[in-house]
């Protein structure tokens, strides 16, 4: 369970990272492209932050993800730059792409359609544990 300092260092950087993520992407000429942070999850220890982050169009989120991963130092640097006066030490930032609302899309889909998940199971994807 998470603790009341974890949920409030989350919620700092998610509030800041997905200011600091959609800026990056307009600025690198990734118009029409919506970055949101839709969870960051913190060690106990203070010193990791899972970032959860969902992409649209989903079609761009691999490509996405990678940019991220190479510019974390400076994605870091920014985030410290905001949060001096709220966090003493930024944690190490791990990025990871949310699919749960393409996941549910899914579903929605196939409930609707003729192809119905709950009498053949055998055609949703097996998600993947994070």
């Amino acid at each position: 369970m998470e603790s009341n300092r974890q949920k409030k260092i989350a919620g700092v950087i998610q509030r800041d990272l997905a200011d600091i993520l959609q800026r990056a992407a307009t600025d690198g000429g990734l118009h029409g492209v919506l970055i949101s942070v839709t969870k960051v999850a913190v060690t106990v220890d203070l010193s990791i932050a899972k970032v959860y982050l969902s992409i649209f169009p989903n079609d761009k989120a691999a490509e996405l993800i990678a940019g991220v991963q190479k510019s974390k130092a400076q994605i870091k640097h920014e985030l410290a730059r905001r949060t001096k006066n709220q966090l003493r030490r930024v944690p190490e930032l791990d990025f990871y792409v949310d699919d749960s609302l393409e996941y549910i899309d899914k579903i929605e889909k196939s409930l609707k359609g003729s192809e119905n998940p709950i009498e053949n199971p055998d055609i949703l994807d097996k998600r993947k544990k994070s």
